[in-house]
């Protein structure tokens, strides 16, 4: 099985290449090798390689620089997912495309399912869900996984997780937002999962699917989890203190939901297994990092 995988430098990209290289002959393409604002060039070096199935993990995910970048963010997100699934259709491949809980707008108070209505709050959310009707409406082989408050080990990777681990010891003094709530989730869980999905996706079990960890947090208590586990590994010295502040006390230009939480129910169903829990995820990603290289 030939697997195309695009944006595979990303956080989530440069697990997927730990997690399908075991399924079969893989394909990279970061944007060194495609720039994916040439819209021809893309379609065409895609239906070259001729896959079995594509995966795409690129995106525009500056989700503030977004407000002043909307035509490059729909492009990338918007528009090019979209050709990416009319090329996997072309030569007969299926089609696994990753995409957000930032489609929502977050008034929810129960985790959100895949039939509920999107809403997004920003440029980002705008065009991630352009992204998931292009790619849906292009072919039936085709899944659409969305997932949120990513975080990942890889070198290049940057996250919540590292600027706590930097910040945290420099200012021994962190303000963390309290009041916006989801789920926090290994990039190395979502490659993983994507790697589970190659065969239900071939099978022609398209469709939408949430996938995020187990349980919830807001941006503080994962601050606080992200130190506890830290210390115990020996990342850190000593515990910074974390004061919890409001989302008004710490505006941005675009927009967040304040509870973003995916129910996993429907992708639980289909792989036999639940996401793991978000702590002990971040356990093992901080262990990765404390490993002697």
């Amino acid at each position: 099985m030939r697997i195309v995988l695009l944006g595979s430098q990303g956080q989530v990209g440069q697990e997927l290449q730990r997690t399908l290289a075991r399924q079969g002959e893989l394909v990279c393409l970061s944007r060194q090798e495609l720039d994916l604002t040439h819209l021809d060039h893309l379609v065409e070096t895609v239906s070259s390689l001729q896959p079995q199935v594509v995966v795409n993990a690129a995106a525009y995910t500056a989700v503030d620089k977004a407000e002043t970048e909307p035509e490059l963010a729909h492009c990338i997100n918007g528009t090019v997912p979209g050709l990416l699934a009319e090329a996997a259709k072309q030569c007969g491949a299926a089609m696994i495309h990753l995409s957000t809980d930032y489609v929502f707008n977050g008034t929810k108070n129960t985790p959100y399912e895949e039939t509920d209505t999107t809403a997004p709050l920003g440029i980002y959310g705008h065009s991630k869900r352009t992204g998931e009707v292009a790619v849906l409406q292009a072919t039936d082989r085709a899944i659409v996984l969305r997932t949120a408050w990513v975080y990942g080990a890889a070198p290049s990777a940057k996250n919540f997780v590292k600027t706590m681990l930097r910040v945290g010891p420099e200012r021994g003094l962190v303000r963390v937002v309290v009041d916006q709530v989801g789920a926090p989730t290994w990039a190395y869980d979502i490659a993983a999962t994507v790697s589970d999905l190659l065969a239900p996706v071939q099978s022609g079990q398209g469709g939408l699917y949430h996938f995020a960890s187990s349980g919830v947090a807001s941006w503080f208590d994962f601050a606080i989890a992200i130190f506890e586990e830290a210390q115990t590994l020996g990342l850190i010295e000593t515990l910074p203190e974390v004061v919890p502040i409001p989302t008004s006390e710490y505006p941005l230009p675009a927009q967040r939901p304040a509870y973003s939480v995916l129910s996993s129910q429907k992708i639980s169903q289909l792989l036999g297994r639940r996401p793991p829990y978000w702590r002990a995820s971040l356990r093992k990603m901080l262990a990765e990092l404390a490993a002697p290289p």
